[in-house]
């Protein structure tokens, strides 16, 4: 099993001074957490996309573009790309250029956002939801796979003959699936046998058993070889040097983003209660220290008939960005406890 981050790049208050950490600032601490990881031996650092005051992560690909240049061993990725609100064309000419800096470490991981945003702010029709995602992923795979393409759609002007450049490094190039909850987004991903990033939030990562069933039961019927239908994860995740270390360190801003969240959809606002449940020993927080950690990671890797990667979403509005690093340090301890996962 391989160990990652994933980064929202949260708009971060300081704890201890109360004062916001402006964005110049936060960037700069963002390029040494990806340092970090890169030294710890961890196998790769996502970075999400939002359209929202809370965070910076609305350029995914430039942010990555930096990171490239700053480290060496580490793979990027985007966590995720909003594919249904972007063009493709773009897309792969961006995170193709990636790829030539970073000399073949990227990797590209599309889906249609967790929040609505994006929709008005590029001019879309959210009742398009699916239908956007569809037709946008199948012409990003026909980029990838042809240099000259010939293509038409409903929502993008057609493209005849039309070469598209740059080309990466990678042959071909990785784009994964990211996907929720929706059983018909596992199907689609297993069909085309794409690679699947499931995105577990909250409950319990074996309730994804079956849906992830679903997935290699569909790639296999469409005739793709088991190596091919990979599975990650992406989770909440905190280490301390102790569970009282990890749990007081990102407890605070846990709370602040999910009583955000509650407030804007009409939810209960989160408790204690509910975030020590998720933590516990069947739940998708992966929250303590290295060895508990390690075991946890292991045995939702079992729950789940074997998982490729995992990669703990770390950042929230409230996170001392000293304790972030060491977190991210003591997640390097986790790679070697569960390479053979």
């Amino acid at each position: 099993m391989k160990v990652g981050v994933d980064s929202f790049v949260a708009k971060v208050t300081d704890p201890d001074t109360e004062e916001v950490v402006g964005p110049v600032e936060r960037f700069a601490h963002l390029m040494e957490e990806i340092e970090t990881a890169d030294r710890a031996g961890l196998y790769s650092y996502g970075i999400g996309e939002h359209h929202r005051a809370e965070y910076y992560d609305a350029a995914p690909a430039v942010i990555l573009a930096a990171a490239a240049s700053r480290t060496q061993r580490i793979r990027l990725r985007s966590a995720v790309t909003v594919l249904s609100a972007a063009d493709p064309v773009r897309v792969f000419q961006e995170y193709a250029t990636v790829d030539l800096i970073s000399g073949g470490r990227v990797e590209l991981v599309v889906g249609r956002g967790s929040f609505t945003e994006a929709f008005p702010l590029f001019g879309l029709d959210f009742g398009d939801y699916d239908e956007l995602f569809s037709e946008k992923l199948e012409l990003l795979l026909a980029i990838r796979d042809h240099e000259r393409v010939t293509w038409s759609g409903r929502h993008r002007p057609a493209l005849r003959d039309q070469p598209v450049y740059p080309r990466p490094v990678q042959d071909p190039f990785p784009i994964w699936v990211g996907v929720g909850g929706s059983p018909e987004s596992f199907a689609r991903a297993g069909l085309l046998g794409l690679p699947l990033m499931v995105a577990i939030i909250g409950g319990q990562p074996r309730q994804f058993a079956p849906l992830i069933d679903l997935y290699r039961r569909a790639g296999a019927e469409a005739g793709h070889p088991p190596e091919q239908l990979r599975v990650g994860l992406h989770c909440f995740g905190f280490l301390g040097d102790d569970v009282a270390a990890a749990v007081n360190a990102f407890y605070p801003g846990w709370e602040a983003m999910f009583t955000t969240i509650a407030r804007e959809r009409g939810g209960m606002p989160p408790t204690r209660r509910q975030f020590d449940a998720t933590r516990g020993p069947d739940g998708a927080y992966v929250v303590g220290d290295p060895e508990q950690v390690a075991a946890k990671l292991a045995r939702i890797s079992e729950q789940l008939g074997g998982v490729d990667r995992i990669n703990l979403q770390m950042t929230n509005p409230r996170l001392r960005h000293a304790d972030l690093l060491h977190s991210i340090e003591l997640l390097g301890e986790v790679v070697p406890k569960v390479a053979d996962a």
